[in-house]
């Protein structure tokens, strides 16, 4: 039974290896890790639920199952990868992949002007093409997240940080994604991603995240 899994885990992410065009080297897709995933998850449900004398056939059933759910969740948050990538390369928006979620980091000093929550009109066209993948690909909750840095009091960031993210929801929402996908929340000061020491880590605190969740 263990050879047997063990077997079709291996072959199932074998077959989905790719070459990351940024480094060269040979990687697992996100299509692989979930289908290997869904695989061992399945097999064991399907290994529990069958008699005795069926217990093997009852794995591959169950790993064959699996591995096609898993998979296929991989499979469509790489397709949204590729989309963003494609759509925001050279706008200052940084895409990262963390399993099945999918981030977009805007930084403050492209999305709105000092200490304003109304975005900047020549951050639209980017807005805009976040949109329309938003709604090609309409199986993914969003997540939308406000920061600031440490100037001013907390409360004032509270407040700053939540209309931030209310406004890139707004925006969203008026060029036809569903509303009912979006969750606004705001942080403050938070979270930081730099020091709030330097005027540099400063300016990386104050962003705006989109995380972009697959709806199972």
């Amino acid at each position: 039974m263990k050879k047997v899994l063990l077997s079709f885990f291996v072959l199932t992410l074998t077959a989905c290896m790719s070459t990351d065009p940024y480094t060269g080297q040979q990687k697992t897709s996100n299509t692989a890790k979930g289908a290997g995933i869904g695989a061992l998850t399945g097999a064991v449900i399907g290994a529990a639920t069958s008699s005795s004398d069926d217990r093997k056939k009852g794995a591959l059933i169950g790993a064959a199952g699996g591995a096609a759910i898993g998979g296929g969740i991989g499979f469509y948050m790489d397709k949204q990868e590729a989309a963003l990538r494609a759509k925001l390369e050279g706008t200052g928006v940084r895409v990262v992949r963390e399993g099945d979620n999918i981030r977009l980091i805007m930084p403050g000093n492209i999305t709105f002007g000092v200490d304003r929550h109304e975005v900047r009109p020549e951050f639209y066209p980017t807005l805009e093409s976040v949109a329309i993948v938003l709604k090609e690909f309409n199986k993914t909750a969003i997540r939308i997240a406000g920061h600031t840095d440490s100037s001013g009091s907390d409360s004032y960031n509270q407040t700053l940080s939540e209309k931030r993210a209310a406004s890139v929801g707004q925006y969203l929402s008026s060029h036809g994604v569903s509303y009912g996908r979006i969750q606004v929340s705001g942080y403050g000061e938070r979270y930081p991603i730099a020091s709030n020491d330097t005027e540099g880590g400063r300016q990386a605190n104050r962003r705006v995240e989109l995380e972009l969740v697959p709806l199972q």
